[in-house]
C-alpha cells in the first residue's frame, strides 16, 4: 500500500492535485481520505460561535480519529 498525503491551505489546489494523481491509477484502486471529513462537530454551537472558528487551525480537526482511521486502513491491506 502506498499512502500519499497532500497538504496545503484552503483553496491551494489539493483537490485538483489529487484528481490528477488518481487519473494515473486503475479505477477503484485509489481510496481518498479527505481531511474535510474530520472537522470537529460544531453543531452544538450557535451561529455567532461558528463564525469565530478558524477552520485552517489544527485544533478544528479530529486528528486522533484521522490517525485511527489511517491505521485501520493499513491493517486491512
Amino acid at each position: 500500500m502506498l499512502i500519499i498525503g497532500i497538504a496545503g491551505g484552503t483553496g491551494s489546489g489539493k483537490t485538483t492535485v489529487v484528481k490528477k494523481i488518481i487519473e494515473n491509477f486503475p479505477k477503484n484502486e485509489v481510496a481518498i481520505l479527505s481531511q474535510d471529513s474530520y472537522y470537529k462537530d460544531n453543531s452544538h454551537l450557535n451561529e455567532e460561535e461558528k463564525k469565530k472558528i478558524n477552520f485552517d487551525h489544527p485544533n478544528s480537526l479530529e486528528f486522533d480519529l484521522l490517525v485511527k482511521d489511517v491505521k485501520k486502513l493499513l491493517r486491512e491491506f
